[in-house]
This record gives C-alpha cells, structure tokens and sequence, in this order.
C-alpha cells in the first residue's frame, strides 16, 4: 500500500522526521495498486492501539514531540495529547510543557499549570514554559503572576527573545481589556 494525498501534516511531519510514526497514527487512505482505495487503521482509537501498525516505530521523543507541537498549534489537541502520551521520557520539559500547552488549550487552565511548574523545576531556564505559564496566568486573571513570569523571561533571555516578547504583547493586550487591573 501507498499513502495518497497525505495532508499537510504528512508534509510537516515529514520534514520533521516523523513520517513513519504519522502514517501509522493518523488515519489517511492508502491505495493498491489493484484495488480501490482503503481507509488505514485508526490509531487514535483505543481499540487498534496493540494493532501493529499502531505501534511507534523507533522515533525519538524530541521528534514526537516536534510533531505534537505541530498538531496542537493547528487546534488538533486531542491528537496532540495522544500523541505525547507515547512519549518515553516523562520528565522530559519539552513534553510536560506540549501537555500543558494542549490542555490549557483545551480550556483546563488550571491542569495545565502543574506541566508547566514541573518543566520549569527541571529547567528553570526553559523560557517558552515561562511564556506559556505566564499566558495561563492570565487565562485566569491572575496578572501579577504573569509578570512575574514576564520578568523572569527578560532576567533569563532579555527584551529581545521571542518569549519575552510574545508575553509582553499577551499583557498589554490583556491590560487593554481590562484597565482596573493594569
């Protein structure tokens, strides 16, 4: 069989070094060359997850997780989450900041912030978990913490790097919605 048509997922996932592990987990149609097309087994589901065309196929985490990065800053969060579970190293900060990414974009603000505390006890100097806290913190109104985050993103990376200033933008923007608090 040979996938058809793969989504840009399968494109990204590609460039990612992942394609093997997307084509098991993410249902696409494959084609014989003799016969119509065929829906490939649906991974997500738990009943085909010891199926083993289900099983990862020697991947490394950080690719996993470049993908799940991928599939939940698209909106597919429940992959995303699915996807990091296979995830080996469950300490690893990259993985417990993309659960708390996904989970906090799932609207559990409160569930995500453990990931985030946990990533940054094992890498204080993880800043994009800082970034993230900080935007959970004001999901939940909680402004001062937010800048707390902000502040220790600019001690750790400066004004210039990506995490200060994407924080930055999230406090102003959210100051300007809500003047009593700023």
């Amino acid at each position: 069989m040979k996938p058809v048509g793969l989504r840009l997922v399968g494109q990204l996932v590609a460039a990612a070094g992942v394609t093997a592990f997307f084509a098991a987990a993410t249902p696409v149609l494959a084609i014989d060359d003799d016969g119509p097309a065929k829906p490939r087994i649906d991974c997500t589901k738990p009943v085909n997850k010891k199926k083993p065309a289900c099983k990862p196929h020697n991947v490394s985490d950080d690719a996993v997780i470049n993908g799940a990065y991928w599939l939940a800053h698209t909106g597919r969060l429940a992959e995303s989450l699915a996807l990091l579970g296979t995830v080996q190293d469950r300490e690893n900060p990259r993985l417990l900041n993309a659960i708390g990414f996904a989970t906090r974009k799932m609207g559990d603000v409160d569930g995500a912030l453990p990931y985030y505390a946990r990533a940054l006890e094992i890498e204080p100097d993880y800043v994009q978990a800082r970034e993230y806290m900080g935007e959970a913190f004001l999901a939940k109104g909680d402004l001062a913490h937010a800048t707390e985050q902000l502040g220790e993103i600019e001690r750790r990376c400066g004004q210039g790097c990506v995490a200060f200033t994407e924080l930055k933008r999230q406090i102003v923007a959210f100051e300007a919605m809500h003047p009593q608090r700023g």
